[in-house]
């Protein structure tokens, strides 16, 4: 079995995958990964039919080694990265061999940055589910010096490929689905909440993050309200009307009223948004966002559609001279000589 050894963790670095659905009822949220897209992404650079569990990486990587070869996806907020001192695109799927040494910074942009390896993480599974589960105390923050099982690569010795980069790391424009409890904010609050341009404050973790501005969004039919399912996406309103945008790790009962849910397919901007990024907020109605909707399964086919092979620079292969580069030379004149 192949394994990646962690020579220095930087950032708080933990093993996520898609998480483990189906067990609110027991009081635990799906958690798994901040950015669900980034695996997504992973996982169509690495040619697998589902996604992988790899190193989700907040704020800053660190340095690696592998004891077999095999492939590597790098996805999310792009952070600085190297193979031996040689820079390695972001999102993208490359080739790492015994040896070799790779190293990577902190993030250019966003928060987390993930390292899938091709083989994917072989760690214990507990209901389903490799993701450790920080709030709640499953699994436990990558450090230093710790030696990660990983599956066989199937395919190693694939060359590289890549991904179009996306602009999901600065904030941006989040659209917002009417929820059961939106309602209860006066018209006015709601028109208030769509309006304001909001900071993405510096309290936040894997179960939510908070919004400032100068306005406050109080619900006034509020008073009395029931505790209820609360999940990822859900734009909780404090009593004195602080939004909160709850994340992986949220709690699976809140008694907070909610104006309105993050529809899946902007969540990540959400979770990659740092300290500072600016959020605005766009409302849907309900058929609007039904209409956006794509199932995690179609998104992963069309990624495997984007994906592309990677056209390396020969001024920094260092293996250029154990390539065949002249097999296709000719004369010149061969249409000539029919």
């Amino acid at each position: 079995m192949s394994a990646l050894r962690v020579l220095r963790a930087d950032g708080l670095i933990s093993v996520q995958d898609m998480g483990r659905e189906g067990y609110l009822a027991q009081g635990l949220s799906r958690g798994g990964a901040m950015d669900r897209l980034a695996l997504l992404e992973a996982a169509a650079l690495l040619g697998a039919e589902t996604p992988l569990a790899g190193l989700e990486m907040a704020g800053a990587g660190g340095l690696f080694e592998v004891t077999r070869p095999m492939r590597i996806a790098l996805t999310g907020a792009p952070m600085r990265a190297d193979l031996d001192g040689v820079a390695l695109r972001w999102n993208a799927a490359h080739p790492f061999l015994p040896g070799q040494q790779l190293r990577i910074g902190g993030a250019q942009a966003g928060s987390y940055g993930y390292l899938v390896p091709g083989g994917e993480l072989a760690t214990p599974d507990w209901l389903g589910s490799r993701a450790a589960h920080l709030s709640v105390g499953i699994g436990a923050r990558v450090e230093s010096g710790l030696t990660l099982p990983c599956a066989d690569d199937p395919a190693p010795d694939r060359p590289a490929r890549g991904l179009p980069a996306t602009q999901r790391f600065g904030g941006g424009t989040v659209r917002v689905a009417d929820g059961p409890q939106t309602a209860l904010f006066d018209p006015a609050v709601i028109a208030s909440f769509f309006e304001t341009g909001f900071v993405r404050a510096p309290r936040g973790n894997r179960q939510g993050v908070q919004l400032d501005a100068e306005t406050r969004f109080a619900a006034q039919g509020a008073a009395g309200l029931a505790s209820d399912v609360i999940g990822p996406g859900d734009v909780q309103m404090t009593g004195d009307g602080v939004p909160y945008i709850l994340l992986a790790e949220c709690q699976t009962i809140g008694g907070y009223p909610r104006i309105g849910k993050v529809i899946p397919a902007d969540l990540p901007i959400v979770a990659q948004a740092p300290p500072g990024a600016r959020l605005r907020f766009s409302r849907l109605s309900p058929d609007q966002a039904d209409a956006l909707w794509r199932s995690e399964a179609e998104q992963l086919r069309t990624l495997r559609a984007a994906c592309h092979p990677l056209i390396r620079d020969p001024s920094e292969m260092g293996d250029l001279l154990s390539y065949q580069l002249i097999g296709g030379v000719t004369s010149g004149d061969d249409l000539e000589r029919g």
